[in-house]
């Protein structure tokens, strides 16, 4: 899978990547292992012309309480103290998280302003019908990454990945952080994708891991 790699870019793309820690429900998150081994995983692959993979993080999963965290996180990567991506390329930040129903990968379109958690988060809150941004009006508004999520999906499908594009993130911590991330993204000139991958009981670790290095080959053949 992922053999034909994609045209090199036009534009040096530096990609910073999180996943989270295990939450109820699920003792052992993939993404976690995921994001943890990506960086040794992909220096023996070979990373794609014009890619520079930044910082990989283990987020929290938690709302509120985990937000300084998550902004320390995303404003490390425009702070310019890492030389690697202080660049004038472009930032993409890209997020992992589970979904432990999915039977294949889901590339998400979008975020909504609302946090209705159905259990409790890590840090013991379980908000119900709130904003996530006040500010940005009522709990129906959405905000969505300015990237081709058709266009990626296809690409992996292409590759052999069982994945889909999905317009619904769920109103958990992933929606929650995505949101956040699209509106840091936004606001700052780099984009966001959040990601969600099942449990390694449903496509094994391997071929999540080759389906995230295939994912960063993509991301980096778009201009």
């Amino acid at each position: 899978m992922g053999s034909e790699g994609p045209l090199a870019p036009a534009v040096a793309v530096t990609v910073h990547v999180t996943g989270f820690k295990k939450f109820h429900g699920v003792s052992e998150n993939p993404t976690e292992t995921i994001v943890s081994n990506l960086k040794e995983y992909v220096k023996k692959k070979g990373l794609p012309k014009g890619l520079t993979l930044g910082s990989c993080s283990i987020l929290e999963t938690a709302g509120q309480g985990a937000l300084a965290s998550l902004y320390q996180t995303l404003q490390s990567a425009i702070g310019g103290k890492d030389s690697e991506s202080s660049t004038s390329g472009k930032i993409i930040w890209l997020h992992f998280g589970v979904n432990s129903g999915a039977t294949r990968f889901a590339i998400e379109h979008q975020a909504v302003n609302e946090a209705t958690f159905r259990c409790p988060d890590e840090l013991g809150w379980k908000p119900q019908k709130v904003p996530i941004i006040p500010a940005d009006g009522d709990i129906s508004h959405t905000r969505q990454t300015s990237l081709p999520v058709e266009e990626i999906t296809k690409d992996l499908a292409k590759m052999g990945y069982e994945v889909m594009t999905s317009d619904d993130a769920g109103r958990f911590v992933c929606n929650y952080v995505y949101y956040h991330s699209l509106r840091f993204a936004e606001q700052n000139g780099n984009k966001s994708l959040f990601v969600h991958v099942p449990l390694f009981l449903t496509i094994d670790e391997d071929t999540q891991m080759q389906f995230a290095a295939s994912l960063l080959e993509v991301l980096a053949s778009l201009n």
